[in-house]
């Protein structure tokens, strides 16, 4: 067995997956070894392998794919109807956003979607108590 290098100095470390390493497995793949035996003999996982190998065999993809969640928001092609959401009606709650939402354009989107969507471009609409009180 190939030795693999950790992080974290001990047996149960993270492991380092280099593109090297996804080369090496799928070179073997492809010289005839099954995706688990190759596993074992570069001491990569048995599932990362058979994921490499799937991925290789469905697309011809062998790069590692961007990890982490999408920079961009699902709300950003919704972008006008939202902002115009709110210049119509200035006291409009998240939750009658969502709900327009769905009606106008099909898509929903959770509350916690729609409050980063308006954090993200530092606009807050805040309650004013005092306006929404009946006047004596």
């Amino acid at each position: 067995m190939i030795p693999t290098p950790f992080i974290g100095g001990g047996k149960h470390g993270t492991c380092v997956q280099s593109g090297f390493a996804r080369d090496r497995v799928l070179g073997a793949v492809a010289g005839g070894l099954s995706a688990r035996k190759t596993a074992a003999r570069f001491g990569v996982g048995v599932a990362t392998a058979i994921a490499w190998v799937g991925r290789e065999r469905q697309t011809g993809e062998r790069s590692a794919r961007r990890q982490g969640q999408p920079k961009r928001c699902k709300l950003d092609a919704h972008a006008d109807f939202l902002l115009g959401l709110i210049a119509e009606t200035p006291d409009i709650t998240l939750h009658e956003m969502q709900a327009r939402l769905v009606q106008t354009t099909g898509m929903s989107a959770a509350i916690g979607t729609l409050w980063k969507f308006f954090d993200r471009r530092a606009i807050t609409v805040k309650k004013n108590g005092s306006r929404s009180r009946a006047r004596a």
